[in-house]
């Protein structure tokens, strides 16, 4: 501890309070902003294959793959094959509905 922090028990208890408090807000803000990221990995890879991230996890949705953003995000990263075969899978159920649309 700094300052007075160090010698009064009252201001190191309001400061541990306070860390307590922060590490309880970032542990939220943590999972916000991994599933951001993980949503911006995904996204890049489906738009190397012409895809938009929507319709990839619609398509998926609508095929019952049941992987979660985590898992898609390192498949794209490290898997970029078997991602390939994944977006492969989500755009059947959207060429279909394409072409009824037309």
């Amino acid at each position: 501890m700094r300052g007075r922090a160090k010698n009064c028990i009252r201001v190191a208890r309001e400061r541990v309070e306070k860390a307590l408090q922060h590490s309880y807000r970032d542990r939220k803000e943590k999972k916000r902003e991994m599933r951001g990221l993980w949503i911006q990995r995904i996204n890049a890879g489906t738009r190397q294959h012409g895809m938009k991230y929507s319709d990839f996890v619609h398509g998926l949705s609508t095929q019952n793959v049941q992987l979660n953003r985590k898992v898609l995000s390192e498949l794209a990263m490290h898997e970029p094959y078997s991602f390939k075969s994944l977006v492969e899978v989500a755009k059947k159920p959207n060429e279909i509905r394409h072409h009824s649309q037309l």
